[in-house]
């Protein structure tokens, strides 16, 4: 895969990651809970529906992680939390046609495996009671904490039909780890991804980051070798944001130890290089598929989608989150839960929908969501298409935009005629860059205000 890493370094900019359009700074507190039974009620009851539960707690803080986490060793916070869920899912219920089909259920953290055995199975008996009418192949995934699993839990998940899982790895460098405060020995990580083979599990991922302190290309080449023996499906390669006006646990992090931006570019690079020379394909601007995995496939067809579980192949749904911080989606909102524990109770005691924030979109907002989220998920955007589905033509009204891809098109980063929008692969490395033309929110907020990490 040809990357032109010259033209590529010169993009560096503070930019959002598009896991939505708006953007979350965009929700506000003006989307409150009637707001979000409205936007339920008017949901289109042939429309699928995709479930994600949040399970916020962990033992002790990753330094690098910027989840909305709750620390805790306490059994009896966890079995709380479970009767919340179960409240918030009565409540729910009340909103949603649950007849709907299911094609997605995914646990995300926190450490869901923080959760014992017995207390996963609780809260899929939950899930499943209230939700009977799963696909056959829905997908259902858990995000997972290789120092926290063992073969009881993922019994109980492949019993619920867990399919795919994605085991938290970062670095298997021992110096790293201790700077980032996950210590993690390498054999650790080998045991789960084996127990997981052996239970049958159709999918596994590994995350990795580059851009951690005390991280060089000589040591991250070691643990990409180390990653390669275990022969995953899929690893995602992601490039550590740090926001430490965002997350306090960033700033137990010495900054002077951070690689400078030249090493996470020789990182990168080398990444692409051997993963791809490896059996695997590069997949979105931070995910590597083996050929077969049916998110490589997904894009040759251009049907990969984007959310705030990041690429997958079950698009056309709405997004129903539940738990503490939960995010939702659907056509033409977003909804995020309240994200302290106390008002999190206190709300759902009182009968309400945990509803923090959210945003309802307007026409504008849906069109550049299309936009955007296509070019985000296949690097290709049929402009034909987009004028039929909109009524819109698209070079008059996204004239401003298209004059600022000029110097993404002279680059060669991107082709743009007529019909269509193409990225090249070294665009397609930049197509945060790419997609900002088309966000009508951040022309309103001058490049040095802009709170996002950086692009490169």
């Amino acid at each position: 895969m040809k990357i032109d890493f010259d033209k590529f370094s010169k993009y560096s900019k503070s930019g959002p990651r598009y896991t939505s359009y708006p953007t979350a700074p965009e929700f506000n507190e003006n989307f409150d809970e009637n707001a979000y039974i409205q936007e339920l009620k008017n949901q289109d009851k042939n429309r699928p529906i995709s479930l994600y539960f949040h399970l916020p707690f962990c033992r002790s803080a990753c330094y690098f992680c910027g989840c909305n986490v709750v620390y805790t060793s306490k059994e009896n916070k966890k079995e709380r939390y479970i009767d919340y869920l179960s409240k918030e899912l009565n409540l729910l219920c009340e909103h949603i046609d649950t007849s709907r089909e299911v094609i997605q259920l995914h646990f995300g953290g926190g450490t869901p495996t923080f959760f014992s055995a017995s207390q996963l199975k609780t809260i899929l008996n939950l899930i499943k009671s209230h939700f009977k009418n799963f696909a056959k192949d829905a997908e259902i995934s858990c995000e997972i904490d290789p120092r926290y699993l063992n073969q009881e839990q993922l019994d109980v998940l492949v019993e619920s039909g867990c399919n795919r899982v994605s085991f938290g790895v970062q670095d298997f460098d021992p110096k790293v780890q201790e700077a980032v405060h996950r210590i993690q020995p390498y054999e650790i990580t080998e045991n789960t991804v084996k127990m997981a083979r052996l239970s049958n599990i159709k999918s596994i991922n590994m995350d990795l980051i580059y851009g951690l302190p005390y991280q060089t290309l000589e040591t991250f080449k070691k643990t990409l070798d180390k990653a390669l023996m275990l022969d995953t499906d899929r690893l995602a390669v992601f490039n550590y944001a740090h926001v430490p006006w965002m997350k306090k646990t960033m700033r137990k992090i010495d900054e002077t130890t951070l690689p400078q931006p030249s090493v996470k570019l020789e990182i990168l690079k080398y990444t692409i290089d051997f993963l791809t020379s490896n059996g695997y394909k590069m997949v979105g601007m931070d995910h590597f598929a083996k050929p077969e995995d049916e998110l490589f496939l997904a894009i040759e067809k251009g049907e990969l989608h984007r959310n705030f579980q990041g690429y997958t192949t079950k698009g056309g749904a709405d997004l129903i989150g539940v738990g503490l911080t939960s995010i939702g989606e659907g056509i033409s909102h977003y909804v995020q839960n309240i994200k302290e524990m106390k008002a999190y109770e206190k709300a759902i005691d009182e009968g309400k929908l945990p509803v923090q924030r959210g945003i309802k979109l307007n026409k504008d907002d849906i069109i550049r969501k299309s936009v955007i989220m296509e070019l985000m998920a296949n690097f290709k955007l049929n402009i034909k298409n987009v004028e039929k589905e909109f009524g819109i033509v698209f070079k008059d009204y996204f004239k401003d935009a298209i004059k600022e891809l000029e110097n993404f098109e002279k680059d060669e980063l991107i082709s743009i005629d007529d019909n269509y929008i193409k990225v090249t692969n070294t665009g397609s490395l930049l197509i945060r860059n790419i997609s900002m033309p088309f966000d009508a929110y951040l022309k309103k907020i001058p490049e040095s205000k802009r709170k996002f990490s950086k692009t490169v």
